[in-house]
């Protein structure tokens, strides 16, 4: 059984089937995985009995997926897990969704201002996610997989690592007011209902990601 003042970075590393719960109900469990069960359905405004139920039904419906739990991984691995999954991801799809968010800002930005907004965040989390990607495997990384390395150095960039995190959460959240929650009014052409899609994935990969850096890598080189 779960407990509501179980922080929700902790559910989500003993049930990673709870992340979806908490995704649709925008409770941030990667920069602010600090906060109880509680605390984060207090924030949203959500019964929190509710939302326990939500995340038990999902531990129960959970399958088999064969999956590897992060934690089992060793260093290197889970440093080339992220490398392999999360980087290649947004290398791969951040450059399309850009291209599709400047698309349907241009076709439909007069009948809706908010989609130039969006096309600017989506431009603003390519200028941010992708360096941020190279200064991790460049720096970062090797610093933690070589034995030696400096702690104080090694804390430093972790600490940058996580404010830069933070600022990317915040431009998750803008994502979700610029497009009313993904909402999709009645008259999207596909490639406005396919820019909505990829984007509801990258938040959910971004999630991920964020959470394997932050609670589970990062602890191991920081009390």
């Amino acid at each position: 059984m779960l407990d509501r003042r179980q922080p929700v970075a902790q559910v989500v590393l003993e049930h990673s089937e709870c992340a979806r719960v908490f995704q649709r109900h925008r409770i941030d469990f990667c920069c602010h995985g600090e906060r109880s069960v509680l605390q984060a359905a207090q924030a949203r405004k959500l019964d929190v009995a509710t939302l326990m139920a939500e995340l038990e039904a999902a531990i129960q419906a959970r399958s088999v997926s064969g999956d590897q739990d992060p934690r089992a991984l060793t260093t290197p691995q889970l440093i080339a897990h992220i490398v392999n999954k999360h980087h290649a991801y947004l290398r791969e799809n951040l450059p399309l969704i850009q291209t599709l968010a400047a698309k349907v800002s241009r076709v439909h930005g007069e009948h809706n201002l908010k989609l130039r907004v969006l096309a600017a965040v989506v431009e603003e989390l390519a200028e941010t996610l992708l360096p941020h990607l190279e200064e991790e495997e460049r720096r970062l990384f090797v610093a933690l997989d070589t034995p030696r390395s400096d702690p104080a150095e090694i804390e430093s960039q972790l600490a940058a690592m996580r404010d830069e995190h933070l600022g990317v959460a915040g431009l998750l959240a803008h994502l979700h007011d610029t497009t009313d929650e993904f909402t999709l009014p009645p008259w999207a052409c596909n490639s406005y209902r396919t820019l909505f899609r990829e984007l509801m994935a990258l938040e959910s990969d971004i999630m991920t990601h964020v959470h394997l850096e932050n609670h589970v890598l990062a602890p191991r080189f920081v009390a």
